[in-house]
């Protein structure tokens, strides 16, 4: 059971998805669970890398909640590449509803050795 987002890459070299929540994914009354938002966040940013070829795994995750999220509005998840050394990635995401960025993130990846 996942969150089936498709994500499409932006001619900025961005990767952006839409997402309809529902109630199974509150934490609160009518509002998006926390982590279900971050793991939105960390999505979208290796998906920003997946769209460039590169596996990579999660070693650092910021997230900062602006305001709340509600679970049945659409949400707009755009992620971007900020920096590329040495094997570290680092990139930013944000989750925007209404126009307004409701949660925002930054992450640190590793490249996957196969």
């Amino acid at each position: 059971m996942g969150l089936a987002l498709h994500y499409a890459p932006l001619p900025d070299g961005s990767v952006s998805a839409k997402f309809l929540g529902h109630s199974a994914l509150e934490g609160y009354s009518g509002l998006l669970h926390g982590g279900v938002i971050a793991a939105m966040l960390d999505g979208a940013m290796t998906n920003c890398l997946f769209a460039r070829g590169i596996r990579g795994l999660t070693a650092e995750l910021k997230v900062r909640y602006h305001e709340s999220v509600a679970a049945s509005e659409e949400v707009f998840l755009q992620a971007w590449l900020d920096d590329d050394a040495h094997g570290l990635f680092q990139l930013r995401a944000n989750l925007t509803q209404g126009g307004e960025v409701k949660a925002s993130a930054t992450g640190k990846f590793m490249k996957q050795h196969e």
